[in-house]
């Protein structure tokens, strides 16, 4: 060590030789004319040039031969040597002793180390920050955290900035002139690694929505001063497609997302540029999704078994906003943001449910599948749930709002058909009493209902004959048609040595009332018996009576009446399927009732590519328009095609569609 230190004050020694040597002429200047009073100081000086070439040319080879001495390990040392003047992030930690000692920098700078080494300097205060940053604020989403590092900054990092960049200050002022430029990168370094870890955690931090708005606050600041703007899109489009836009992530789970999406980057970005980026891949996604707007409507009439809502109760509800167009005189436009894409308005909805709703083209996809789903609730409704129809009358008047009262009119017929019915049932009980009481509904303005050909016998055949009349006498300009496949059945069997009491659907019904006729069925006969069911529908309606032991398989597709109770046997042969929730009545879906029309659509499109040979698709829409009814869009009509070409109909190739020949 002692050998160090004689090397190093040699070397400093040496380093000093210009500076004596100045210091040396300066006291030649002060004392020359004591002893020569003919030798003025202003000859002396003219005279320093003469030497002066030899300082500098001194300097430059001492500094060459120094540094070309050094060990390839020093500049790693040198850095660890000025880590360790660093205060510890840890208030804890011990710090080291001659870390804030001054004679160790003014050595530096004696040896030339700071002029040479000054990226090391600063990569060690970058490192230092990163370093904090990570550890603080990691994770840490519930409070701002960039005013607590700018605290830091000030209480540890200015006080060791001082010693490498404003060792010659003599005042404050001076000090913080000096400081200005480094101290502006060290801000900048710590807003930008602030910015990257917030970045690599928008995904979570939008799960974790509304608890994380620390962090999306600290985002926002961080965007006013470090351009990574494009990083952010591209970090949460990548996290979404890798995370959220795939089949196995369940389409309420991909609408919440977006909904916590849409509410976040509209704090970190107003005007919605960032969210217009984001939500392309979101949106197109979810238009591909035959249940997105069952689950939105769901979500709106309260009927979304998630439990959470799309919509917070606290946001006032509001018409559906439309896009319109800029009006260039209003004194308060403003120019669209410097990054914003060709497509992109300002004036784009800022209501979520508008949002949602502007998925796709028009809203009266919205409005039918509203009517589907509201069909559903009100024929599920029976007598222990009637309440409900004013609840649903209520959600109704709520959508009114936002979707208007012309769009929901065929709803409103809807709710004045189960009250009409519910009255109409009373007067026919008042003629006649009757253990049957229908909902009775329009039929031009309730959504298509799954047909069956169940016909139902005995006494239940007769139950209807009766009703009808009575309700021929009422209603002599009406007609009854029954839909015997749906509704629940109430059943009181009475057997040999006990009574069975149960709410069954109109099949199971059916069939134990053809047990009144004989006691041994076979599956083929049951289904004869009551008109053209599926197998598997009927074995399924037949093992529910196996299960309350009032039937029993003797043999495989033979059932027996079980007049009285008989010890379980083994299992019966066929599966059966594990009991699930109570379905909702078999409303024809709006994918099912669009299909169904594309089917009439088909015939035109078919004597097109028939008649004109091939053709593009736009042409396609263009004549199609004049098809009675056609409101297609072109999108729809391109999935239509590509599921007719999957069908082998026609072929497509570039955009050009021909029949398949």
């Amino acid at each position: 060590m002692n050998t160090v230190r004689a090397a190093l004050s040699t070397v400093n020694n040496c380093r000093r030789l210009p500076a004596l040597l100045e210091n040396f002429l300066g006291t030649v200047t002060y004392l020359l004319p004591l002893a020569w009073p003919h030798c003025s100081p202003e000859d002396l000086r003219k005279s320093y040039h003469l030497v002066a070439a030899d300082v500098t040319q001194y300097l430059q080879e001492y500094e060459t031969h120094l540094f070309s001495t050094l060990p390839s390990t020093f500049t790693a040392a040198f850095k660890a040597l000025c880590a360790s003047t660093l205060a510890p992030s840890d208030p804890g930690a011990e710090a080291n002793p001659e870390g804030r000692n001054p004679r160790l920098w003014t050595a530096f700078e004696t040896l030339g180390l700071l002029d040479r080494y000054e990226y090391i300097v600063e990569s060690v205060g970058y490192e230092h920050i990163e370093a904090h940053v990570l550890e603080t604020c990691t994770a840490e989403w519930s409070k701002p955290m960039l005013e607590d590092l700018r605290t830091w900054m000030s209480d540890k990092m200015v006080s060791w900035m001082l010693l490498p960049y404003a060792r010659g200050a003599t005042n404050p002022e001076e000090a913080r002139s000096m400081l200005s430029g480094v101290g502006a990168r060290f801000d900048f370094h710590m807003n930008k690694t602030l910015c990257d870890l917030r970045t690599k955690e928008i995904f979570d931090i939008i799960i974790d929505f509304p608890d994380s708005m620390g962090a999306l606050q600290d985002l926002k600041d961080c965007l006013q001063r470090v351009d990574q703007r494009s990083a952010l899109v591209q970090s949460l489009r990548k996290s979404n497609q890798k995370r959220l836009l795939h089949p196995g992530a369940d389409t309420k789970l991909i609408l919440s997302q977006y909904v916590a999406t849409i509410k976040c980057l509209r704090i970190i970005d107003p005007p919605g540029v960032l969210l217009f980026k984001v939500a392309d891949p979101i949106r197109r996604y979810l238009r591909e999704r035959p249940d997105t707007i069952r689950s939105i409507v769901a979500n709106l009439v309260g009927d979304d078994d998630g439990g959470d809502s799309l919509v917070d109760e606290n946001e006032p509800i509001q018409p559906l906003q439309q896009a319109d167009v800029e009006d260039y005189s209003d004194p308060n436009w403003e120019p669209e943001p410097v990054d914003a894409g060709p497509e992109f308005r300002t004036n784009k909805p800022s209501d979520v449910i508008s949002t949602l709703v502007s998925i796709y083209d028009s809203k009266d996809l919205f409005v039918k599948e509203l009517q589907v789903l509201l069909a559903q609730r009100l024929l599920s409704i029976t007598d222990d749930t009637s309440d409900k129809v004013e609840q649903e009358r209520r959600n109704i008047e709520i959508l009114k709002i936002r979707f208007g009262e012309a769009a929901l009119q065929v709803c409103e017929v809807m709710l004045k058909d189960m009250t009409d019915s519910k009255r109409i049932d009373g007067h026919v009980q008042s003629r006649q009493a009757s253990i049957v009481h229908p909902t009775i509904i329009s039929k031009h303005f309730w959504p298509a209902l799954e047909s069956s050909d169940i016909v139902m016998p005995g006494q239940f055949q007769k139950l209807q004959e009766q009703y009808s009349q009575e309700f021929n006498i009422f209603k002599p300009d009406k007609q009854l048609r029954w839909l015997p496949h749906l509704g629940t059945v109430h059943l009181e069997l009475q057997l040999d040595d006990r009574i069975v009491e149960a709410d069954v659907p109109p099949l199971e019904a059916a069939f134990i009332e053809l047990f009144s006729e004989k006691t041994v069925w076979t599956v083929d006969e049951l289904i004869s018996g009551v008109g053209s069911v599926n197998r598997s529908a009927a074995l399924n309606a037949l093992l529910t009576w196996v299960d309350r032991g009032v039937l029993k398989e003797d043999s495989e597709g033979t059932f027996r009446l079980l007049e009285i109770t008989e010890e379980p046997s083994a299992p019966s042969s066929h599966a059966r399927p594990a009991p699930s929730a109570p379905e909702l009545p078999p409303v024809t879906s709006i994918q099912q009732q669009q299909a169904e029309q594309m089917r009439v659509y088909w015939k035109f499109i078919e004597g097109m590519l028939t008649n004109l040979g091939t053709l593009p698709l736009d042409r396609i829409q263009s004549m199609l328009k004049y098809a009675p009814g056609y409101d297609r869009t072109i999108e729809q009509l391109a999935g239509f095609m590509e599921a007719a070409r999957r069908e082998g109909l026609v072929a497509g190739r570039d955009g050009q569609w021909r029949l398949n020949t």
